[in-house]
């Protein structure tokens, strides 16, 4: 309790709170941050990129777009689009352990 009156004390004078950012540590955690947050993105953008040329998500909008003949019709389709999405699963991962193995190197 004291400590969050403290702070909120301290980080009220505008002075004090641009002499800290002016500070070496916090532009090197803001530039940490940004860092990361970027990397970040890009990695969601090719990920959903991956996903949209995935042969999956192609399978998925073929087998919605014809109807069903029976029951037996529609099991064997769940079962090929659950073999698609497992293969895009481990070429993904595969993929991941190796950039991580370049990374390291």
């Amino acid at each position: 309790m004291v400590l969050r009156y403290l702070l909120s004390a301290l980080l009220s004078r505008a002075q004090l709170v641009e002499r800290l950012a002016e500070s070496r540590p916090l532009r090197g955690a803001a530039r940490l941050t940004a860092q990361a947050v970027l990397r970040a993105q890009l990695a969601g953008k090719a990920a959903a990129g991956r996903a949209l040329r995935s042969k999956t998500l192609r399978q998925i909008r073929q087998e919605a777009a014809e109807l069903p003949e029976g029951l037996g019709e529609l099991s064997r389709k769940a079962r090929r689009v659950r073999d698609s999405v497992l293969q895009d699963v481990r070429d993904g991962v595969n993929d991941a352990s190796r950039q991580i193995k370049r990374k390291g190197k």
